[in-house]
């Protein structure tokens, strides 16, 4: 009996041996999370795919506004990152060296097509693109229709302001003011220096006949006029102080409009899941129009589409994590809890097992691109040292919002124009 029990223990060490043994030649994953607000989502999937493989995998998401920083920080310890964020042909530049050669990886396979891939100089793709994302102002339809409005009268800048002016002037009477928090807390900035930016960035690239990765030395002033009227609009028809817009965050940007106490809300698609989950909004009370700002013809102007959020894989990372994160990204694209989760939080998927998705601000930019009107592409992907560049562009709003003369507004203009000459001499010399 004691020679039997011997042999069943010394049966389950070497199972346990071995188990133990293959979940170190298994790899484990190290996800860097760029966006936030799929910051549960990815951490339930992790979980999931854990459990079912035993591979372990770890999702840090960065803090809004931070991920540049984060990332740093992260490549210099000795467990870095094993998949993290490239946002632009400039963030090859910066870590290119890290990103991994996809060519002959099981991801790679998945992609659709080139269009959301990520190319060194060499030809290599290095990053690729998981979402396509469409980015304008979010209205909350029924709050709109309250007022006495609705869609079919906004059609350019002039509509819009009349619109919104309207809905202002009566906020205490409605219950509700026009839009929600313009706020430049690095949690909300990026909104303004990033994406509505890329406002006066498209036109001057569709006038020169530049596309994106054109990567200028430099820009012009041109259509800052244009930014001009539209961030006039944000900081005056809103319920915030324009004076204390620096500690004003996203979350209670957010939370004005899924609480239903703005009409307008200038965000992306990326948004559906979290109105429509944590605030409980109606997806038929949700529609995205085009970003306004008085350019001639702009009533033929579609959303403003593109990505800035492609996976890139640690190759300096050990032989067996780099090969866990390959399988693990492959499954996120191919299997059915992972298509679900991508569908749900991230509206277009660029893989050949996509599944649909509800979401509606999805189908509002295919509604404009199918009615012929011009998509905006994501100029502002070619802004040079881009979070230095965006630093100086905050800083200058938010001593405009606070004062807005003529005089102050010429800081907003230097740190576009100049600003941009200054960051791309430092990043190429």
């Amino acid at each position: 009996m004691k020679k039997a029990l011997a042999l069943i223990l010394a049966l389950v060490m070497c199972l346990s041996l071995s188990a133990a043994a293959f979940a170190d030649d298994a790899g484990s994953v190290y996800y860097l999370n760029f966006k936030p607000e799929a910051d549960q989502a990815w951490q339930d999937l992790a979980a999931k795919y854990t459990e079912e493989t035993g591979v372990e995998v770890k999702v840090v998401t960065a803090a809004s506004g931070t991920y540049s920083d984060t990332l740093t920080a992260e490549m210099a310890k000795t467990e870095a990152p094993t998949i993290f964020n490239i946002g632009n042909k400039s963030g090859i530049t910066d870590w290119g060296d890290y990103a991994l050669d996809l060519t002959d990886t099981s991801i790679y396979a998945e992609r659709v097509n080139d269009d959301y891939v990520l190319f060194d100089d060499a030809g290599a793709p290095k990053a690729l693109g998981y979402c396509y994302e469409s980015f304008g102002i979010i209205v909350n339809t029924a709050l709109l229709e309250q007022a006495g409005h609705s869609l079919d009268e906004i059609t350019d800048f002039a509509s819009l302001k009349a619109v919104a002016d309207d809905i202002h002037a009566r906020a205490d009477e409605l219950g509700f003011d026009a839009f929600s928090a313009p706020g430049l807390d690095g949690s909300s900035s990026w909104r303004f220096s990033g994406h509505l930016a890329n406002i006066p960035l498209y036109y001057q690239y569709k006038d020169a006949g530049l596309t994106v990765g054109a990567l200028p030395a430099e820009i012009t002033s041109d259509y800052l006029d244009n930014y001009r009227n539209i961030w006039d609009l944000y900081i005056t028809d809103t319920a915030a102080d324009p004076t204390s817009l620096s500690t004003s965050t996203g979350d209670e940007s957010e939370a004005e409009f899924g609480e239903g106490k703005a009409v307008f809300y200038q965000n992306g698609d990326w948004e559906f899941s979290r109105l429509t989950g944590k605030f409980g909004m109606d997806p038929e009370t949700l529609a995205m129009i085009p970003i306004y700002c008085g350019v001639d013809g702009e009533s033929e102007a579609g959303l403003n589409c593109g990505t800035e959020n492609c996976w890139a894989i640690n190759a300096k990372a050990d032989e067996a994590d780099i090969q866990a994160s390959i399988d693990f990204l492959t499954w996120v694209v191919t299997s059915e809890e992972g298509t679900a989760m991508l569908a749900e939080q991230f509206s277009g998927i660029p893989f050949k097992a996509a599944k649909a998705s509800a979401n509606v601000f999805g189908a509002d930019a295919a509604e404009y691109a199918n009615a012929g009107k011009y998509t905006m592409f994501w100029a502002f992907n070619d802004t040079p040292n881009v979070d230095a560049w965006r630093a100086t562009v905050v800083t200058a709003l938010t001593a405009y919002s606070a004062d807005p003369s003529d005089a102050n507004w010429e800081q907003v203009v230097s740190a576009f124009v100049d600003g941009w000459a200054i960051e791309y001499a430092n990043v190429n010399g």
